[in-house]
């Protein structure tokens, strides 16, 4: 998954640096709500995964689900472009798109020579736009969750299709899809919030933690006492939006309070709403695996929810 960013519109050249002392009350309540959902406070698989206890199957479930969210989030962007009020929203949008599919953000002190050639994961910038970027296969996110994949022993026919989704799993991509991209502004501005919290809460420390001490392991090639088979696993995809995240932590209240000065949330129950209700479903994606780990059923509870979709 790229940067979730629709919460300004405004060059960079043109945006405000708030301190907390400075938020208004909107932003500040918005924090609020989103700091405290259990998912942002604590998310026991990725803390348990990040002891580097998951064996190689365990593993190989969260690759498969990581990999079906990730696809599936490409229907959920798109549909955010469709519906964006205006043309710079569009752009913002096409910007995410156009990167998770395989175009390399160009650093704006780079010539498009400069990065050809240059889609791993591990080298490829987490900044600059896509406007006279390249474009590779190689490059696309969801083919670096393929070369993941396939240290596990996994194929390209294993991963990213609806069908390998668990029921957890489905419901936040589909989630996703309603409220992430919703044509109600209030709504979609409320995931978006969310989301970036969301992203921003460690969960991609923990999973590069973890991936590096299964890589750490006897091997490859040996057997271990679960009777698995040691392996090596590339962790670009996974420091790549470690470090994306990470860089844009700073930048998520301005564009909140951005949004909020330029009239651009008219509801704020509906915000706040459509913020808990994204954070619901990306912890019901988590726990769903954390379930499957323990061998056990998860069970999945509708909550009642009406943005007026």
């Amino acid at each position: 998954m790229s940067r979730v960013c629709f919460l300004a519109v405004l060059p960079a050249a043109c945006a405000m640096t708030i301190s907390s002392t400075s938020r208004s009350p909107f932003a500040s309540k918005a924090l609020t709500v989103v700091s405290n959902h259990r998912i942002v406070k604590s998310n026991a698989y990725t803390e348990w995964f990040a002891t580097g206890e998951a064996d190689i199957g365990q593993a190989r479930d969260l690759v498969q689900q990581f990999s079906v969210f990730s696809n599936l989030f490409l229907l959920a962007q798109l549909n955010k472009v469709i519906n964006a009020p205006t043309l710079d929203e569009m752009r913002e949008g096409k910007e995410i798109l156009a990167n998770e599919i395989g175009v390399v953000f160009k650093p704006k002190a780079k010539r498009s020579k400069d990065i050809a050639g240059q889609f791993d994961p591990s080298i490829v910038s987490t900044s600059g736009t896509v406007e006279g970027g390249v474009y590779s296969n190689r490059a696309a996110h969801f083919e670096w969750l393929c070369d993941v994949g396939a240290s596990f022993g996994m194929s390209f026919e294993d991963l990213g299709k609806r069908r390998h989704g668990t029921e957890a799993t489905l419901h936040f991509c589909d989630k996703l899809y309603e409220i992430y991209g919703s044509e109600d502004l209030s709504v979609s501005l409320g995931a978006s919030f969310a989301i970036e919290h969301w992203a921003n809460a460690g969960f991609w420390d923990d999973l590069v933690d973890g991936f590096g001490k299964l890589n750490a392991r006897d091997g490859p090639g040996v057997t271990l006492p679960d009777g698995t088979v040691s392996h090596t696993s590339p962790l670009g995809f996974w420091r790549f939006h470690q470090v994306l995240e990470a860089q844009h932590a700073a930048h998520t209240m301005d564009e909140l309070e951005e949004a909020y000065a330029a009239g651009r949330i008219t509801d704020e129950a509906k915000f706040e709403a459509a913020a808990n209700a994204m954070l619901d479903a990306c912890a019901v994606f988590w726990e769903g695996l954390d379930a499957a780990r323990k061998g056990k059923e998860y069970a999945l509870e509708e909550p009642a929810a009406d943005f007026g979709i």
